[in-house]
């Protein structure tokens, strides 16, 4: 504020020089506000005679009554010999007439109308100011209006934490000096611990000592049962050594060969892919031969597979026909070989197999069906007429493979021999047909391993047959009992198989 009317008194002590190099002319003023209160009565004359030059003119001079708001600093100038500007602000007593005495009426009047103007300037800003420390007031009482229930609850809560914990404090006076005996009694008890366990130090130094004795001697004694196992280790290492070494002599120690014409100048080469064919064709010969069929083919579809006949008498036509299908069928070679014998129904496996071969000394033998028959007339002859199907069925092939018809097979039957067996040994039943070919050495490349000693051992048979005695002291086979529609095609002149 001081800066405001120091620019103020600058800008009028301008204007007085200005004036005072000037012809004076007479000025309208403007009116005063309604607020404003009228002058003193010295001032009003000496304006009045002063202006008195022009007639025409008139003067008014207001000074405005200017009331600072409450609370508020005051913003109007300060007046009185003590405030800096007073001497500019306040009248002084008259002065004679003249120019200097109308410079002064002139100035004063100019004053008075820059301080109206000021204040006029001033008055949004000082409404703003009261108006603002009314909202600032307002919101002050609004305040404390508002927090006196949260002051009240902040009391009461303090009042009542002060009562919970005295009483806490209160409650927990006996469970301190419990604490406190117990504690007490702890360290007693512990005093006693100590002397308890330097007493048992002394002990326990005992036993440590045996301890360690013992201790020392089984470490002694291990020691010696390590030098014990070293030895043992050895010569277990000897023995597993000496076994290595047996069952590498054991074995052939190479793999199998795999020709793809397995014969060649009178040599037949089987490998590992081989199938036995040997005893009676009962119930379950034919899984046991077309399920090796089938894995063999699994392996590989183009190496030959080999199925060998050391002696079958034959027997069920229905599972001597599902092996016929499977070899017949079978996309790897099946390659038939016949060591000893083959009958009935092995020896149209035989014949009817795509690859046969056999020793030369070998017999193959070629019959009727023979069966028995149970039940009255009507049933005996249902079942001879199912037999005579499938010897028409099983027949016919090798008797087309003969060049003949089945009637003139069954009378060569007859005609070779009374009992219609016709048998031939390989090399004379290869113009027959019978067999494709004889051998003269049959390589068993597939046995790698050295067979074990079974001369003591009896004559084994599969799929559950087995060899005993009748009351009479002679040995035979009981052959399981066939399916309906099944009959045995076998070779069975002495009822070894019944």
């Amino acid at each position: 504020m001081k800066s405001i009317w120091l620019l103020a008194s600058a800008a009028l002590g301008a204007a007085a020089v200005a004036r005072a190099d000037s012809v004076s002319t007479p000025v309208d003023l403007p009116e005063p506000a309604p607020a404003a209160s009228a002058p003193s009565a010295a001032s009003a004359s000496a304006a009045s005679s002063s202006m008195s030059a022009a007639p025409a003119a008139k003067i008014k001079t207001v000074a405005p009554a200017l009331t600072p708001s409450p609370g508020l600093p005051s913003m109007l100038p300060p007046t009185g010999a003590s405030s800096p500007m007073g001497g500019m602000f306040s009248p002084t007593a008259p002065m004679c007439g003249g120019p200097q005495r109308q410079e002064f009426d002139r100035l004063s009047t100019e004053n008075m109308i820059a301080t109206q103007k000021f204040q006029a300037r001033m008055r949004p800003v000082t409404e703003e100011r009261d108006e603002n420390a009314a909202r600032y007031g307002a919101a002050i009482e609004k305040r404390n209006v508002d927090l006196a229930p949260l002051e009240a609850e902040l009391r009461k809560l303090e009042l009542e934490a002060s009562i919970v914990a005295e009483r806490f404090k209160k409650e927990t006076e006996p469970l301190t000096e419990e604490r406190d005996r117990l504690h007490l009694l702890n360290e007693i008890a512990q005093e006693k611990y100590d002397a308890d366990r330097i007493v048992g130090d002394g002990v326990k130094l005992k036993i440590d000592l045996a301890m360690r004795d013992l201790d020392l001697r089984e470490r002694r004694l291990r020691v010696e049962a390590d030098e014990a196992d070293n030895k043992t280790v050895a010569i277990k290492a000897d023995l597993a050594l000496r076994d290595k070494k047996e069952e590498w002599k054991s074995q052939a120690n190479r793999d199998p060969d795999y020709p793809l014409e397995p014969f060649h100048d009178g040599v037949l080469t089987i490998s590992d892919r081989r199938i036995a064919l040997d005893g009676p064709i009962v119930p379950g010969t034919a899984d046991y031969v077309t399920e090796r069929i089938h894995y063999f083919n699994n392996i590989d579809p183009k190496l030959p597979i080999f199925i060998v006949i050391d002696d079958s008498p034959g027997g069920s036509v229905m599972e001597g026909y599902r092996i016929v299908k499977a070899i017949q069928t079978s996309q790897a070679p099946v390659h038939v070989l016949v060591k000893s014998f083959a009958a009935s129904m092995a020896a149209v496996i035989t014949t009817l197999a795509p690859h046969s071969y056999a020793y030369p000394n070998a017999i193959i033998l070629h019959h009727q069906m023979i069966s028995g028959a149970f039940g009255n007339m009507t049933e005996q002859a249902e079942q001879l007429a199912i037999n005579k199907e499938w010897f028409q069925r099983l027949a016919s092939p090798v008797a087309a493979k003969m060049g003949m018809s089945l009637d003139a097979f069954v009378k060569d039957m007859y005609k070779h021999n009374s009992d219609g067996d016709w048998e031939e040994f390989a090399d004379k039943a290869v113009a027959l047909k019978w067999v494709d070919h004889t051998v003269s050495e049959v390589r068993e490349t597939g046995q790698i391993k050295k067979p074990g000693d079974t001369s003591t051992d009896k004559p084994k048979l599969l799929f559950g047959l087995a060899e005993t005695t009748d009351e009479r002291g002679q040995r035979f086979v009981r052959l399981p009992p066939l399916r309906p529609f099944d009959a045995y095609w076998i070779y069975n002149p002495s009822a070894y198989y019944r």
